[in-house]
């Protein structure tokens, strides 16, 4: 299906008809288990669930054909996916590079668990390519970008970061959350290894959790097949049919998602309590120009320092009322957090702390004048 358009990949991508009963869309396997046709006779692959599930496999190769991939795990949540590809690729004595603003839970798996096990890590700008040369060692064998990053929405070089990376002999994975699939496609810039929150855009409802690796490299695939079912950190069958409901829209959502935060922007770039709008849309972006030339549009995520430092912030967050005061990101519905205090209090006094007069909106695809309204009256 690589040369078919975006959506019809996304909707039929990995499945027909059922040959049986006609059915349209993928039935949810609920079984454990599988007959064999004798011993060792599996049918079409398939034995025990944490395996392999036909719903599952449905979303795996979905999932590749989107990111134009090749090999496409899912896995039962994004942090399961991000710990999965660390334990393939590195070993006691390894190194990578990470941003200086990278995700809290990620720096915390790092952090607190990687290290123990004698894997060394370095942080960098993720929009400095030259930075991240310099944080490279002899032993690194990984580089891991967000673009944009969690919550400072900072843009990454895709294909300059992958070329420093290999030179290196290192891999580059790209945590491809916050854009998508649909706004911009890492493996096709050089990446080896994308990977996913599912639980974000992709199922886009916020009923659902769960995450994916994407990749063309066929040992690293073979490498992160053994951990999912060795470690068996795999979604069940009603998590993969409700992520593939949500691609499914997946494109029509992030327009929408995306016109209205390119409207919020306008708003709050104007209101005298805001001293700063992240949003790589804007010209003043310092990530403007990498962001115009990898992505299709700039997302739906837009953060903002609030004048009065924390407190102000935390007040802005407490009193919006179409926004839902949340963690996660990427439903339909609009959400505000205070980063600093919720989804990366884990950074608190590391290099990747955030500011504390932060504040995150994931915009939803409300009318957007009520999101407005909302916005104004909560800074107001």
């Amino acid at each position: 299906m690589t040369d078919q358009g975006f959506s019809t990949k996304a909707i039929h991508a990995g499945w027909d008809p059922e040959a049986r009963t006609g059915a349209v869309n993928v039935p949810i396997y609920a079984s454990s288990t599988f007959a064999q046709d004798g011993v060792g006779g599996m049918r079409d692959g398939f034995e025990y669930a944490r395996t392999g599930n036909p719903t599952r496999r449905v979303l795996e190769e979905n999932m590749a054909a989107i990111e134009n991939g090749t090999y496409g795990r899912g896995f039962s949540s994004g942090m399961a996916a991000t710990d999965a590809i660390l334990r393939a690729t590195l070993r006691p004595g390894d190194h990578l590079v990470i941003p200086n603003d990278a995700y809290g839970g990620t720096y915390r798996l790092i952090d607190k668990v990687f290290s123990q096990w004698g894997i060394e890590y370095s942080v960098a700008p993720v929009n400095d390519v030259a930075a991240i040369a310099r944080a490279i060692k002899p032993n690194t064998k990984l580089v891991w970008i967000e673009t944009p990053t969690n919550p400072l929405l900072n843009v990454g070089d895709i294909a300059a970061t992958a070329q420093i990376a290999h030179d290196a002999g290192a891999k580059l994975v790209v945590d491809n959350t916050f854009a998508t699939p649909y706004l911009q496609q890492p493996l096709d810039l050089g990446a080896d290894i994308v990977v996913h929150s599912t639980t974000k855009y992709l199922g886009g409802h916020s009923d659902v959790v769960g995450g994916a690796l994407v990749t063309n490299d066929s040992q690293i695939d073979a490498d992160i097949a053994f951990l999912q079912n060795g470690a068996g950190a795999v979604p069940g069958p009603f998590d993969a049919y409700l992520t593939m409901r949500g691609i499914k829209t997946l494109a029509v959502r992030m327009e929408r998602h995306c016109d209205n935060a390119e409207k919020l922007v306008e708003v709050l770039s104007a209101h005298p309590k805001v001293t700063e709008v992240l949003y790589p849309g804007l010209e003043s972006h310092p990530g403007h120009a990498a962001a115009a030339k990898q992505m299709r549009r700039f997302g739906g995520m837009i953060s903002v320092r609030i004048a009065g430092g924390q407190i102000a912030a935390q007040e802005f967050c407490a009193r919006t009322k179409v926004f839902t005061l949340a963690e996660s990101l990427g439903g339909i519905e609009s959400l505000i957090e205070h980063p600093g205090a919720m989804t990366h209090a884990s950074t608190a006094g590391s290099l990747l702390e955030v500011p504390a007069d932060l504040v995150r909106l994931s915009v939803g695809i409300e009318d957007i004048d009520d999101l407005v309204a909302d916005v104004e009256q909560a800074l107001g």
